[in-house]
């Protein structure tokens, strides 16, 4: 029987280098979370309600109720994960959840993606720091180091 190695599933976060600095940690706060969720119901819901209604469908409101239904069961599901999160930046690397290594000198771009940030290094990679506080803080420091 083959063996599942929970260090695969969910592998540490990557640890500090000899010598390197923490510059600034981010962690996932809990109400962007939970404020993302509740703008996705409302967007979900509306859609779920206009397409019953183009359909035809005698009872258009049960759309709207199953998305929020279904977008706040995820939310309440993954919220154990999801708010353990967090992305820390030295003078080298930004060290991410899962054991995420980015070198700072590959780092492409770097902008906001709704209330996230979306980091792309120069291979194509994307990274995205989700339920950040403020992102835009968040660029602007990762900008501010030099490479």
């Amino acid at each position: 029987m083959a063996r599942i190695d929970p260090e695969r599933m969910h592998p540490r976060p990557a640890p500090l280098e000899p010598g390197e600095e923490l510059l600034a940690e981010w962690r996932a706060d809990p109400a962007i979370y939970w404020k993302n969720h509740l703008i996705l119901s409302v967007l979900f819901g509306f859609a779920a309600g206009v397409v019953l209604l183009a359909m035809g469908n005698p009872f258009p409101w049960t759309g709207p109720v199953a998305a929020v239904l279904a977008v706040f069961a995820r939310a309440f599901y993954l919220r154990s994960e999801a708010l353990t999160e967090s992305w820390r930046l030295t003078p080298r690397r930004l060290l991410g959840p899962g054991g995420r290594v980015i070198p700072l000198f590959s780092i492409e771009t770097i902008r906001p993606f709704l209330s996230d940030v979306l980091v792309i290094t120069r291979a194509g990679d994307k990274h995205l720091m989700k339920y950040l506080a403020d992102a835009p803080a968040v660029i602007a420091r990762i900008k501010a180091v030099p490479r």
